[in-house]
């Protein structure tokens, strides 16, 4: 009933000595109530004081830890024409094996026989090569002959010199020798003359005198023709010592120019020879080139130029292959804000996509389907979305990661940081204050590390 009348029925009758009375008003529910309320204020107010472990939320994708274990595309080095395929998507290649065969599209290398005809030339240059030594060598040896012959002339020129020398020396004293003679020979004359003049000599004897004068005088200009002679022979030794000096010179200095020629045509040929060894090494190793081969043992992902006869330029990508061995990490991008609160080796909790996962961000431990990592590497220049990149890798002390999982799923990740009171990472959250600022304590885990050593 609507109570509408100022009347109340309760102060006339004991609605208590009724039974339904009795079993609403003798209950007393606000007692139980106000304990559960007494209880839940006080569990709430432990919960505010319970540890809570700051931390920065991120998504990623599983990589490798290592760039060499990554995805990879296949490219040719040379320009051609593909023939033939060895595998196909999806086989396990060794490294070495033969993933496709090319051909050449270039006509300067359609010549089958290319490298072997270089090998030739190169054997034919070597050879030449090796004549221009042996000419030299010859040279070398008719240059070592007229040095030699060039001695030989001279000393027997300088020899011939110094006989006339001697004999100029000879004639010079037979010379005064006889001058000396026909001194007293016209000495002798006069003093003749002078007695027949006197009556004292006979006319024969004067006759005599001038004769033996006149002999003198003969002999003289004779002696004086051969000095003068000598002295021409002297003359011509040193011309002709010159003149020797001057012909070996000649000869000599044509000889080594025949050695500079012989050796600057060998030194041409050389270059020649080393020009064909580098191009008998490049058509040697381009003929290497017309078969790909896996660079490390993977599977064939996808074929990206796949049709027989399709032509491709140099470094276009032809295949894609993901190695067999690899270590699995994880990227994650941090905002700048939150950088500087992550460093090198701290703690990571990974959630993968497609694990079943309980996940409290504040309580790791009590996590379900999240796995330990570490960071190992932070970026140090932002990336095209405005963010940090981190690479984290597997945790060695903790559960090991699923073996089902592949390079490029998604990832999500909860990077621990400072433990703090519940009530204090509300009032953060509240008042939308960043996490607080962390740096490890590197004593205190260098002193733990040595005590664990010790």
């Amino acid at each position: 009933m609507l109570n509408i009348s100022s009347n109340k029925v309760s102060e006339f009758i004991d609605l208590t000595k009724f039974k339904s009375g009795k079993e609403i008003f003798t209950k007393e529910y606000h007692k139980i109530f106000k304990k559960f309320l007494l209880i839940l204020a006080i569990v709430l107010l432990i919960i505010l004081f319970l540890p809570w472990t700051q931390n920065i939320t991120s998504n990623g994708t599983v990589t490798t830890l290592k760039p060499n274990q990554r995805p990879q595309t296949l490219q040719s080095q040379i320009p051609g024409r593909i023939e033939e395929w060895f595998v196909q998507e999806g086989d396990f290649v060794k490294k070495g094996d033969t993933i496709l065969r090319i051909s050449e599209v270039k006509s300067d290398y359609f010549d089958e026989k290319l490298a072997q005809r270089t090998d030739d030339q190169l054997l034919a240059k070597s050879s030449s090569v090796v004549a221009y030594k042996n000419k030299v060598i010859a040279y070398e040896s008719q240059i070592s002959a007229l040095q030699q012959e060039r001695r030989l002339k001279l000393e027997q020129a300088k020899n011939k010199l110094l006989q006339s020398r001697l004999k100029v020396k000879s004639d010079s004293i037979d010379l005064e020798a006889i001058k000396i003679n026909a001194d007293i020979a016209k000495i002798q004359y006069e003093r003749t003359l002078t007695l027949q003049k006197d009556g004292l000599k006979a006319v024969k004897d004067v006759e005599e005198k001038r004769s033996k004068f006149q002999e003198a005088n003969a002999k003289l200009i004779s002696q004086e023709n051969k000095f003068l002679s000598t002295k021409n022979e002297v003359i011509n030794s040193q011309l002709a010592i010159s003149t020797i000096n001057a012909t070996y010179a000649d000869k000599l200095a044509k000889a080594e120019s025949d050695v500079y020629a012989a050796q600057s045509s060998g030194f041409d040929t050389q270059a020649q020879v080393s020009k064909l060894e580098t191009s008998l090494a490049n058509y040697t190793k381009r003929s290497s080139l017309l078969f790909v081969t896996a660079p490390q043992d993977g599977y064939i992902n996808k074929a990206i130029i796949s049709g027989i006869g399709e032509t491709f330029k140099e470094g276009e990508q032809l295949v894609s292959i993901m190695p067999a061995n690899y270590e699995l990490a994880v990227e994650m991008y941090v905002r700048p804000i939150d950088l500087p609160l992550i460093h090198v080796g701290e703690k990571v909790r990974v959630q993968f996509d497609g694990w079943p996962a309980i996940v409290f961000s504040g309580w790791p431990n009590v996590s379900y389907g999240t796995y330990s990592a570490k960071v190992v590497a932070i970026e140090n220049f932002i990336s095209a979305n405005s963010m940090y990149r981190v690479l984290v890798k597997p945790d060695e002390n903790d559960v090991n990661w699923p073996e089902a999982i592949r390079v490029g799923s998604g990832a999500k990740t909860i990077a621990l940081l400072d433990n703090v009171p519940i009530w204090f990472e509300l009032w953060r959250q509240i008042n939308s204050f960043p996490p607080n600022f962390y740096q490890p304590n590197k004593n205190l885990d260098s002193a733990k590390t040595k005590k664990k050593s010790s």
